[in-house]
């Protein structure tokens, strides 16, 4: 039996010529769009306040990861490995100030923030305290 090119053999007898992937290609509005004022106060702080320590910590230790090793910043210039490492460091450090400001925009995106933050937050202050 000559089969098609992009075809699938589904059993012996029967060709699969498409895959069943039509719902990929919906576009699906999520179930609960709310707006930020229809978030819940206690979700809306706490998932903030979460956010806002996990990306200050973050912002402390790429900043103190991103210090030349053994120079002053004015010296950074002689080792281009240091020069590399603070330009790369004030990049990601502009990233992040800049995620810091993008808010989360419905009730779902607060409450990852809640769960990730909870997890997430112990283990950065954690990390802060190590790298410092």
């Amino acid at each position: 039996m000559n089969v098609p090119e992009g075809s699938i053999r589904a059993s012996k007898d029967k060709i699969m010529t498409w895959m069943p992937v039509e719902w990929a290609r919906r576009v699906h509005a999520p179930e609960t769009t709310s707006l930020p004022s229809e978030v819940p106060a206690s979700l809306r702080i706490a998932g903030n306040i979460l956010r806002a320590v996990f990306i200050v910590c973050l912002l402390a230790i790429t900043a103190r990861v991103s210090m030349p090793q053994s120079e002053t910043i004015w010296t950074a210039y002689d080792t281009p490995g240091d020069l590399i490492r603070m330009v790369l460091g004030l990049a990601v450090c502009v990233w992040i100030v800049i995620q810091f400001f993008r808010t989360p925009k419905d009730a779902h995106a607060y409450r990852t923030w809640l769960y990730f933050g909870l997890a997430a937050v112990p283990f950065a202050l954690l990390c802060l305290f190590a790298v410092w």
